[in-house]
């Protein structure tokens, strides 16, 4: 029999059976868009996080404590003067600019409104260097900071929890006891696979050191590089100078200091690892849907025994019999990854685990690829039982 007539009689021996036969497609349909969306989340978070880390500058680098230094009791934490240093043009040449900050979690009310949020304590450069863009008002400048004012700039979701569409810009709000002005409100970033300054206040670190944090060590420092091509080396010339000022070797350094690229390295390989995971729990579904497909065809093969016996007799072979019902496993779990596919591109416009799946021609190749394989392999043992009948046994079956 010619593969045409065998394709031929496979559909007609389908469609005989259609609830059934839908019945056993929709196993491989669930496992196959759950494959191919699982690893649609993974490279949604990927780029989700990596376009996060790109809008912050392919040259800034970040700075911040490790906390005790390895082989001592000595705290290594950062100051005020370590980031007078990184500024020192002599010491650091490659670093541009030096952003200070620290961060804590204060009270905000407005009028009846209670919330709480992060309050950032930094420099007037740290718009521009975190690429914080504005949507309204305007950022504090350095003479804010000079002059320790109580002024500050919200974040787009903070604005929107305190002032509920209104415009925040020239009101005050009370933080952490302290009346602060609103100068201005950030641009929403996307958050997706990361954190961003949506729900934080920004303020002058003169003035969150005097009323909210003390004079203490500062959280973190943003440097940026005086261009991309100087990233690597305004990373060594940090080491080099925050070593300097804790009276450590650079090989002693507990503090972290990490460029945008290792940034983006990192939550890559993390994300990369997390597809991994899903896909493999998602695959799941996809053998359970392969055991569904077998069951079926075990018992096709079982309800048409005489039907085998028929045509043995009439001079089929075990060939033909084997291809007959490879061919209605494999129609089967192909059809049932094409609405897989189909379903997944449906679902990707939803978002999912709080990330928009973004789905690749490699994901949905590979989970067609495996679904058909799946009607091969799964339809090959019921192929084998029914091409191995004897003519006589199965036209004495009833």
């Amino acid at each position: 029999m010619n593969p045409l007539k065998t394709l031929v009689f496979a559909a007609r021996a389908i469609r005989a059976n259609l609830t059934r036969a839908c019945l056993t497609l929709l196993g491989v349909l669930i496992g196959v868009g759950s494959v191919i969306l699982l690893l649609g989340v993974g490279s949604g978070a990927t780029a989700a996080v990596a376009e996060q880390i790109q809008g912050l500058g392919s040259n800034t680098i970040t700075v911040s404590s490790g906390g005790m230094s390895r082989g001592s009791t000595r705290f290594q934490n950062l100051t005020l003067d370590i980031a007078e240093a990184l500024g020192d043009q002599d010491s650091a040449p490659d670093i541009a600019e030096v952003v200070p900050q620290v961060s804590t979690s204060a009270t905000v009310v407005v009028g009846s409104l209670t919330t709480s949020a992060t309050v950032i304590g930094t420099t007037a450069n740290y718009f521009a260097v975190t690429s914080s863009d504005l949507a309204q008002g305007t950022a504090f400048q350095q003479v804010d900071v000079d002059a320790a004012r109580s002024v500050c700039v919200l974040g787009a979701d903070l604005a929107e929890d305190l002032f509920e569409g209104a415009d925040p810009v020239g009101q005050t709000i009370n933080v952490g006891g302290t009346p602060f002005v609103v100068y201005g409100v950030m641009k929403a970033k996307d958050t997706t696979g990361g954190t961003s300054n949506n729900s934080s206040l920004v303020a002058p670190l003169s003035r969150v050191q005097r009323s909210l944090t003390g004079y203490g060590n500062l959280s973190t420092l943003t440097l940026q590089a005086t261009s991309t091509d100087t990233v690597d080396a305004a990373a060594a010339e940090a080491e080099s100078v925050i070593a300097t000022q804790l009276k450590v070797s650079t090989s002693e350094l507990s503090v972290s200091v990490t460029t945008q690229e290792q940034l983006l390295s990192a939550s890559t390989e993390v994300n990369s690892s997390l597809s991994a995971m899903l896909a493999a729990i998602a695959a799941i579904s996809l053998v359970v849907g392969g055991i569904g497909v077998m069951n079926i065809m075990l018992v096709t093969v079982s309800e048409r025994t005489r039907e085998i016996g028929i045509r043995k007799a009439l001079g089929a072979g075990q060939g033909v019999i084997s291809a007959q019902f490879v061919t209605e496993a494999t129609i089967l779990s192909t059809a049932g990854g094409l609405l897989g596919v189909a379903g997944a591109f449906g679902a990707s416009n939803f978002t999912i685990l709080g990330t928009k799946p973004v789905i690749t021609s490699g994901s949905v190749l590979l989970a067609l690829g495996v679904s058909v394989a799946i009607g091969i392999v799964f339809g090959g043992y019921p192929a084998i039982r029914a091409a191995a009948m004897k003519p006589v046994d199965a036209l004495r079956h009833e």
